[in-house]
């Protein structure tokens, strides 16, 4: 049978022999905003095993089991071809069991059990890299790792099963997307949260492969990081950068990454702008189906979202009438700001949750208002306005004018009767200014450093 690391028995064996190298486990408490509940958010300060066979004699990871190769195959049911749920670079994922039949004493969970293909993209530094990231960290937006098995050549993870799967499968499917509005905003705050605290750690982690697969969703789309095997530790000290292979998938890779193969925090905002783009727009980052500069969504969309206008015509159709245009177009300026080509114009992660809270907390709000309000009179969605106004006065045409005032009419709109081209309208909205001087306005804010978006 396997070993689970959480024993108490073992716990004392491993400190009476001086294999144990934990320590004790900081907890930082975080008030989540807009409500009651606390997210806990806890980091194991231990030096990572360098390879299998140090894993091996020192597994040190708190709340951790280590399964045999046996138990996670009757977890699978044998790995019944029917219980596969996904497949990717690291190999196939199963949904499984793991009970009291499969290991003594353990409580009924269900689980996803990654086994690791070894002809596929990633081998063992990919595998002991998951193990290690998410052995050390636990927070509400990263997937929670239960266990794993190290047992001969076979090489497999077991993690918190995600009832809703990836957000690539819910936002990509032509029929019957359940993505809203606020569903989606929700999804985007979490995994942003996620990226802050990996960036945040003590020894900052850089996430490298951030793309709407790896974020998983559960049976309430609350949104969780998966699939650390590309992740990395972040510069130290007076380190601007890491120089890494540029390893990732195409099209969420930031531009300078993949022209140098220096890796920076700002490269997780990069990929985070495009999974929010494809949020906002409904497609995918690169499309073969699609003709000409629409194939590539970052280049073909980013010059269209600081324009209120065509960025209304962009959007997913999905999402018709369950938002209000201001907070589309500040989504969309976020998502400008992350893409951009110039890292130190990215905004830091901490700044996109900011303001990700801050327009969900507004939308809540008008929202509220809104069934208020409906509930009164009757008013239908966010962006559904009145035909008419019940104020508006319709002047009824009189038949009893004379002819000679009909003819001053006729005159004043004969060509050069009137007033001239050049000549302002009798009324200017100086408070408004025009759709061209708006645009360049927010070109100009956008070139600013991002040090805090409003």
């Amino acid at each position: 049978m396997g070993i689970c690391i959480s024993s108490n028995k073992q716990k004392l064996n491993q400190l009476k022999h001086g294999q144990s190298r934990r320590k004790k486990n900081p907890e930082i408490r975080t008030e989540t905003q807009g409500s009651n509940e606390t997210e806990t958010q806890t980091v194991v300060p231990l030096t990572p095993a360098r390879d299998v066979k140090d894993l091996r004699q020192h597994p040190g990871y708190d709340n951790v089991c280590i399964f045999t190769y046996e138990e996670t195959r009757l977890a699978t049911n044998e790995f019944r071809p029917d219980h596969i749920i996904g497949e990717g670079g690291f190999g196939v994922v199963y949904k499984g069991v793991i009970d009291e039949k499969v290991k003594a004493g353990y409580p009924t969970t269900v689980v996803a059990v990654k086994e690791l293909n070894p002809d596929g993209f990633q081998g063992d530094r990919e595998w002991l890299a998951e193990v290690n990231y998410l052995g050390q960290f636990s927070h509400p937006n990263l997937v929670k790792l239960i266990g794993y098995c190290c047992e001969g050549d076979h090489r497999l993870l077991v993690y918190e099963y995600m009832e809703s799967g990836s957000l690539e499968r819910h936002l990509f499917r032509r029929t019957d997307c359940s993505l809203t509005w606020s569903k989606r905003m929700r999804i985007a705050l979490g995994a942003a949260k996620g990226l802050a605290f990996l960036h945040g750690a003590g020894r900052p982690v850089i996430y490298r492969d951030f793309k709407s697969s790896n974020v998983l969703l559960d049976a309430d789309f609350n949104a969780k990081l998966s699939d650390f095997g590309l992740a990395k530790d972040g510069p130290m000290g007076d380190q601007t950068h890491v120089s890494t292979r540029v390893m990732g998938t195409h099209g969420y890779a930031a531009p300078e990454y993949v022209m140098t193969g220096h890796l920076t925090a700002r490269s997780d905002v990069y990929g985070f702008g495009v999974v929010l783009l494809e949020l906002l727009i409904g497609r995918r980052v690169m499309d073969k189906g699609k003709l000409g500069p629409e194939s590539n969504l970052v280049e073909w969309a980013r010059p269209l979202l600081n324009h209120k206008k065509k960025l209304i015509k962009i959007l997913d159709p999905k999402m018709e009438r369950q938002f209000s245009p201001r907070s589309a177009l500040k989504v969309a300026h976020l998502a400008y700001l992350c893409l951009s080509e110039n890292p130190k114009g990215r905004p830091l992660m901490s700044q996109v949750v900011e303001c990700l809270e801050t327009i969900q907390v507004k939308d809540i709000n008008q929202e509220e208002a809104l069934l208020l309000k409906g509930s009164r009179h009757g008013v239908g969605t966010v962006n559904e306005v009145p035909r008419k106004s019940p104020r508006t006065i319709t002047r009824k045409r009189n038949p009893n004018r004379s002819a000679s005032y009909k003819d001053g009419c006729k005159q004043r709109n004969e060509p050069g009767k009137g007033r001239s081209q050049s000549e302002p309208p009798t009324k200017v909205h100086l408070s408004e200014p025009s759709s061209s001087e708006a645009e360049d306005k927010v070109e100009n804010v956008a070139e600013v450093s991002s040090k805090r978006i409003t």
